[in-house]
């Protein structure tokens, strides 16, 4: 049963990654041409929710960025819960490996930057920026290897992006929460209270659960914590069984409703509504600026000397081992994959910068196309050349 819930999840990331790349294809092309204006407005749009004396109202770019992306979040949060209580993270042997290179992946790119953005305060605001990983992208690369990349390796690489989304929840909630409205957090610590006591109650209805929901997104939406993270704590709280029913699953159930929509729309729409950076007039000076270099040093050698020098160290002392079938030039390979940051990046970028403008947005933008870009095609190029000699 995990097995196939693993290969359909694999299945559906890769192909979710395809999507993101020409959702954000087509985002270049519309900035970069004279759509530029029509992309421009479309992000601009004001919409508006009024109940009462109670108002959202944003751009659209920010119901994707806050709406959506507390879907993504949410899915996210679903398959945590799973991985935790019954998948590849329930076991402590399992996660060593993935789980401290995970965390040397987030640190090394994040000293780099600081080390090149030390001296401006403003700046200094993107350094989670290159600590990302963007799970399908990766796994969508790695997906194109096929059959020749050891089912191991894939899971080392889930393992370690999904610890990697733990990773950027923290740095969301302790790092980018902006003042805090008391109300607010009561009313959405109420929410989460009353959600807790439903699921040790038993209660599997997942309406009721999304209405608690909805209603603590709002609330925390209005506190100055970010949204997003209303979708990870809604996510613990759905129940992963049934008691009247052993073989119902909510989670799962959520899980597997849910990966289509946020895998075939969320994201690829998170991507073209953060993906439009100008290009045009681009010169050596925007590459060498302290934000967009921070970024691409960050993330294309962060990453890759974080992850694969922390995992050598603890598989050269035994304190964990190669995966099964793995070679070093593999999960070197892979080591590479984990420098895509892309929409996890965008995320944190528009949360770093959002309202500071374009100058601050658009050199953290360029940076994680090029880091991305350039960590998707050495990885590829790399697994491609010791796949072809290993099996030579």
């Amino acid at each position: 049963m995990i097995s196939r819930l693993f290969n359909e999840f694999l299945k559906m990331e890769s192909a979710g990654g395809i999507v993101l790349i020409i959702a954000a294809i087509i985002a270049l092309v519309m900035i970069n041409s004279p759509m530029a204006g029509l992309y421009n407005s479309l992000l601009s749009t004001p919409v508006e929710i009024r109940i009462g004396d109670f108002e959202i109202a944003k751009p659209l770019l920010l119901w994707i960025n806050d709406g959506l992306m507390a879907v993504f979040f949410f899915t996210v949060g679903l398959e945590l819960k799973r991985e935790f209580m019954i998948g590849e993270l329930s076991t402590p042997s399992q996660i060593v490996l993935p789980a401290v290179a995970a965390l040397a992946g987030i640190l090394v790119p994040a000293l780099i930057y600081v080390l090149l953005n030390v001296d401006d305060p403003v700046r200094l605001r993107g350094w989670a920026i290159p600590s990302a990983t963007d799970i399908a992208f990766a796994l969508g690369i790695l997906a194109l290897l096929g059959s020749r990349i050891p089912a191991s390796l894939k899971i080392f690489l889930m393992t370690l992006a999904i610890l990697d989304d733990v990773g950027a929840i923290i740095i969301i909630a302790i790092f980018y929460t902006s003042e805090l409205s008391v109300l607010s957090l009561g009313i959405a610590s109420t929410a989460l209270v009353i959600l807790f006591i439903m699921n040790r109650r038993g209660v599997t209805s997942i309406p009721a659960f999304l209405f608690v929901g909805l209603i603590m997104w709002a609330s925390v939406l209005k506190s100055g914590v970010h949204a997003t993270l209303a979708g990870v704590a809604l996510a613990f709280m759905i129940p992963l069984t049934d008691r009247n029913n052993p073989d119902n699953s909510p989670l799962r159930e959520l899980e597997h409703e849910l990966h289509k929509p946020v895998a075939f729309f969320i994201v690829p729409i998170f991507a073209f509504a953060n993906a439009g950076v100008p290009l045009t007039g681009l010169g050596w000076d925007d590459f060498l600026q302290p934000v967009t270099l921070g970024i691409i040093l960050g993330l294309f050698v962060g990453k890759q000397v974080g992850v694969f020098v922390v995992s050598w160290v603890l598989i050269r002392f035994r304190l964990a081992s190669l995966p099964a079938g793995a070679s070093w030039p593999q999960l070197y390979g892979v080591a590479l994959l984990c420098g895509i940051g892309f929409t996890m990046s965008l995320f944190i970028g528009s949360l770093a910068f959002e309202h500071l403008g374009q100058e601050y947005f658009k050199p953290a933008r360029l940076g994680i196309l090029v880091a991305s870009f350039l960590s998707a095609l050495v990885g590829y190029l790399v697994l491609r050349f010791s796949t072809s000699t290993s099996d030579g």
